[in-house]
């Protein structure tokens, strides 16, 4: 078993923002999101403390869903290794080993973390990672291959600056021996804080083997401090996901013109044009096809549909072999059967739209139950709301409903009616029949605009 600790005291001044450092966003989610996602991938993890700091009460709010959290607060911020005394109470002693990660190195994946577990063998393990320019990092110290101390940038010599070889700031520590590692900690260094590095002289010191583990991706332990660096990682991280849609058969027509922010789960012969965004969890289906410039969020689109350029799709379930778009709007609630064509400029909420009917032009439909094979003629509006309640309609099924018609809800069309255009249906129109209800068509004779004063009206 193993405790885990993520430091996110920090404040960001880099940031420029009021919202703490660790809640900012990265592919929809906050950094520290993307850490606890990874925790809950580890296998045997005791407990999981986060120690927060400056806006403690929004971390703590932002997760407060999680029951397996536990929060720890460093006040004041005194340094990595105070953040890690502040944690010591809310460990498990009796786990093996203590990982620390950083809230604002949101990437580290799985993997690395249990080949981490496996390089520290009966002793510990540090991350590292080789930098072209360590500027800023603590330097790996090494004598015959084997790692004796971490120099902070501040603190090192001009030979030690040179050295290539940088602390990540996740480590493995043997949990039995923190509290007595963490109580010798000093003050004396440039920042005058309390070093988590200075465990590594401790632990020579001890006896203890240090080994490390390398990430297999760069990006596993890029920190973020500033909004630059953070849109710099979002690049990068979509660039990754949209590889990994590709190598698994999506066909995404420009990578670069992608984002994900949740999770996408595609079936085979998936085409994905240019533009498009993907929040929360979505599905996609075999041979699904999304244009260009669609937003889709958590929602289940099934195998053989089409979805036109422009399409906002949130919180929705479409059936098989539809057709939706361009420039439509599904909105919480939509459910969509199979082969269901939903066109230009029509929104959709929280109805059911049954097999093979089709709403293609210019009409809103809300709270409503539609059977099967009908047609919406353009311009048609469900009318379910009247200032303080919310109504539902019923239009059962091979209903054909002319244009410009108003659906005046709680109001059902029967099986096979016919809505006149124009209508505006008040009450239940009955099956199979001819329903028309608009003013009657009527022109007066004799009738002339009225003219401003001063006008002449010329004849062509």
């Amino acid at each position: 078993m193993i405790n885990v600790v993520i430091l996110a005291a920090g404040q960001g001044k880099r940031m420029h923002s009021k919202l703490p450092k660790v809640l900012q966003p990265l592919a929809g989610k906050p950094m520290l999101g993307h850490v606890l996602e990874t925790v809950a991938k580890l296998p045997d993890v005791s407990r999981t403390v986060v120690v927060v700091g400056c806006g403690a009460d929004a971390v703590q709010a932002a997760f407060a869903g999680d029951e397996k959290l536990r929060f720890a607060l460093q006040q004041p911020q005194l340094g990595t290794g105070h953040a890690l005394q502040c944690a010591l109470a809310s460990l498990d002693e009796q786990a093996e080993y203590t990982l620390v990660l950083l809230g604002d190195v949101p990437l580290v994946q799985p993997e690395t973390i249990e080949r981490l577990r496996a390089a520290a063998g009966d002793g510990m393990a540090i991350l590292t990672t080789v930098l072209r320019n360590p500027t800023g990092y603590g330097r790996i110290l090494r004598q015959k291959g084997r790692i004796v101390a971490i120099v902070e940038q501040k603190d090192a010599t001009e030979g030690q600056k040179q050295i290539r070889e940088v602390n990540t700031g996740i480590m493995l520590l043997p949990t039995a021996r923190l509290a007595g590692w963490l109580s010798e900690l000093k003050t004396s260094n440039a920042h005058g804080e309390y070093y988590l590095t200075d465990i590594i002289g401790l632990a020579v010191r001890d006896g203890v083997r240090i080994n490390s583990a390398r990430p297999r991706r760069s990006f596993e332990v890029e920190g973020v401090n500033s909004k630059t660096q953070l849109a710099r990682l979002e690049g990068i991280w979509q660039d990754h996901l949209a590889e990994e849609l590709t190598e698994s058969g999506v066909t995404v027509i420009d990578p670069s013109r992608l984002d994900i922010r949740g999770n996408l789960e595609c079936g085979s012969d998936v085409v994905i044009d240019v533009g498009c965004i993907f929040e929360g969890h979505v599905k996609l289906g075999d041979g699904v096809h999304v244009g260009p410039y669609c937003v889709i969020r958590n929602a289940e689109i099934a195998a053989g549909t089409r979805i036109e350029a422009f399409t906002h799709i949130d919180s929705a379930k479409v059936g098989e072999g539809a057709r939706i778009g361009p420039y439509s709007r599904l909105r919480p609630g939509a459910d969509l059967a199979g082969n269901v064509h939903i066109g230009n400029f029509v929104e959709i909420k929280k109805s059911e739209i049954g097999e093979g009917s089709k709403v293609n032009h210019l009409s809103y439909i809300g709270d409503t139950t539609m059977g099967a094979g009908v047609n919406i003629g353009a311009g048609t509006i469900t009318c379910n709301y009247n200032g303080v309640q919310k109504f539902r309609t019923v239009i059962e099924d091979r209903v054909f409903v002319g244009s410009g018609t108003q659906l005046v809800a709680p109001v059902t069309v029967g099986a096979g009616a016919t809505i006149g255009a124009g209508t505006t249906l008040t009450h239940d129109a009955p099956a199979d029949k001819l329903t028309v209800g608009r003013a009657r068509q009527t022109t007066i004779e004799g009738w002339k605009p009225p003219v401003p004063e001063g006008y002449t009206f010329v004849k062509n």
